[in-house]
């Protein structure tokens, strides 16, 4: 059986015997908080087990690394519908120690993208067409540096409200704890 018929044969199960409504809430985050974390495996019930969240606490987003790359991507878009659709008052940027996207090199993934039959000509292709490849495999060497950054482009952000707290913090990937790096009530004190 392939994942995919796991999956369907559990949620059949899970469906029909009416566990979902454990998990009834709206849309609207009860703690108006949005989150941005790594789609790292170990956070998926690690980071709101350590955050005390329960389901329709905030709103999560994930990606590689935790990281906003780009102001005008989707990252932010989330995070900008969050604020002013969803009643978001408070972001945490949560990255995590021991993390695939430190260190990330784009020539040894571009060997491992090549390993998996994709043609040179597709990378000579991209790379033609002014797309940075280099830059976009790049990862970080430090993780509260990288979430500092992360912190300060949604913090500058044109369409960001002075008065949402944009935190960043740094968790364990084992025991759950969390290592301030940036206050954003501290940040939005200044700022007033």
């Amino acid at each position: 059986m392939s994942e995919l018929d796991n999956i369907l044969s559990f949620n059949q199960e899970f469906v029909e015997s009416g566990e979902y409504s454990q998990f009834f809430t709206n849309k609207y985050p009860e703690r108006h908080l949005a989150i941005l974390s790594c789609m790292d495996a170990r956070m998926v019930e690690l980071l709101p087990r350590a955050l005390g969240l329960k389901n329709g606490d905030a709103k999560l987003i994930k990606n590689a690394g935790a990281l906003v790359t780009h102001p005008w991507g989707s990252v932010m878009r989330s995070l900008l519908l969050a604020v002013f659709e969803l009643k978001v008052t408070e972001i945490m940027v949560i990255a995590h120690y021991d993390c695939g996207m430190r260190g990330l090199n784009p020539d040894t993934f571009l060997n491992s993208v090549r390993k998996h039959d994709i043609p040179e000509d597709r990378i000579t292709t991209l790379r033609n067409a002014g797309i940075d490849l280099d830059n976009w495999l790049t990862g970080f060497d430090n993780v509260e540096e990288s979430v500092r950054h992360t912190v300060g482009i949604i913090r500058r952000h044109p369409l960001m409200p002075e008065n949402v707290a944009v935190h960043g913090l740094v968790i364990h990937p084992t025991t759950g704890k969390l290592t301030v790096v940036v206050n954003g009530k501290q940040e939005c004190a200044i700022n007033t």
